[in-house]
């Protein structure tokens, strides 16, 4: 679904990504893990388009996106759930859905389409206050606005940047539930996450990222049992 070959990203002159490679098949969850600082944002905002490249290969469906705009990777079926939420906080609850709303061209039979319903569906509480505005949402209920408004775009594969980041424990669960129903219904998901039990309880596969290179890959159950790795790259 999507791969990275030999990837290189820049700040400037500051050299974030250093020859990132990994994969994502289809249908698949993978976590990225690492401390602040390790590229993990870099690596989303690379895929998304709003930091290419300048060396390096971002494939997704076996087509190049590298240095294509982000609206047009948007189109292509990528969706972002961005780091810190970034919902509209003048807009309503309804409004920040719709206002991102956008058919499939995709076909595909027995693929889940998304519109109000769905998400409605998916986040009852959306519903219950969907004429509120975004400053009158609890952080958890602008996490589930934030990831809402990305399914609207009827997306193929998603990337979630730190979904979990100032939500209480109780939330933090309710978004490891979430992930996984969408899971179910065939999306593939690349997971940045600092919370390591969040990403292993989710994830099918874990990379741990530093100084812009993933310096180890495993299952969940092999890094819940790598204490070392935890250590040294995790803080753990």
């Amino acid at each position: 679904m999507l791969k990275l070959d030999r990837v290189h990203t820049y700040y400037g002159n500051s050299h974030i990504l250093q020859g990132l490679s990994f994969e994502v098949p289809t249908g698949t969850c993978v976590a990225l893990l690492g401390r602040n600082g390790a590229g993990k944002t870099t690596t989303i905002h690379s895929i998304a388009g709003l930091t290419p490249p300048r060396q390096g290969t971002i494939a997704y469906r076996d087509k190049p996106i590298s240095g294509l705009p982000p609206h047009h990777i948007a189109r292509l079926g990528i969706g972002l759930v961005p780091q810190g939420k970034r919902i509209f906080p003048s807009l309503t609850i309804r409004e920040n859905l719709t206002v991102s709303a956008r058919d499939s061209d995709d076909t595909e039979a027995g693929r889940k389409r998304w519109d109000l319903e769905a998400v409605y569906d998916l986040f009852p509480i959306l519903k219950e206050r969907e004429h509120n505005r975004g400053t009158q949402l609890s952080g958890g209920q602008q996490q589930m606005l934030a990831i809402g408004r990305a399914l609207m775009t009827n997306p193929r594969f998603l990337l979630m940047d730190e979904p979990s980041e100032g939500l209480a424990p109780v939330i933090i669960e309710q978004v490891g539930e979430i992930i996984d129903r969408l899971k179910k219904t065939g999306l593939s998901i690349l997971l940045v996450e600092q919370n390591l039990y969040l990403a292993c309880s989710v994830a099918d596969e874990v990379l741990v990222m530093n100084k812009g290179q993933v310096v180890w890959q495993g299952s969940p159950q092999e890094l819940l049992a790598n204490q070392d790795i935890q250590h040294q790259y995790l803080g753990v």
